[in-house]
């Protein structure tokens, strides 16, 4: 009986760990797909409050591709947006994006 406690513990525990959004893994998608276009790092992220992230990011960022599939000065970037990368990462750029944006009162070291 402990030992399938044990067990049951261990697995919820690696599960539980795995399916949380990281907010470094966000910042390395950020800054590998997002700094060549929205330059300034912390000024770019913080043009926007928690809620509007949030929007945005919200059902693995549609609404934040959908911004950048219609606009054609952001063609470079559409590959990306389509991409499944894209979806499989979006909670940790949402992470990210949220913990940094103009009323978080965090600043990120973006390099």
């Amino acid at each position: 009986m402990n030992r399938t406690v044990f067990i049951f513990i261990s697995m919820f525990f690696i599960f539980s760990i795995s399916s949380h959004a990281a907010i470094y893994k966000g910042q390395k998608v950020f800054v590998k797909e997002c700094v060549s276009c929205h330059s300034g790092g912390q000024a770019f992220i913080a043009k926007k409050n928690m809620k509007d992230w949030k929007k945005l990011m919200d059902k693995k960022g549609k609404a934040l591709a959908g911004l950048h599939l219609k606009n054609k000065d952001a063609k470079d970037s559409w590959e990306y947006f389509e991409s499944n990368n894209y979806e499989k990462k979006s909670k940790h750029l949402q992470q990210f994006l949220v913990e940094y944006a103009k009323d978080s009162g965090n600043v990120p070291a973006c390099n």
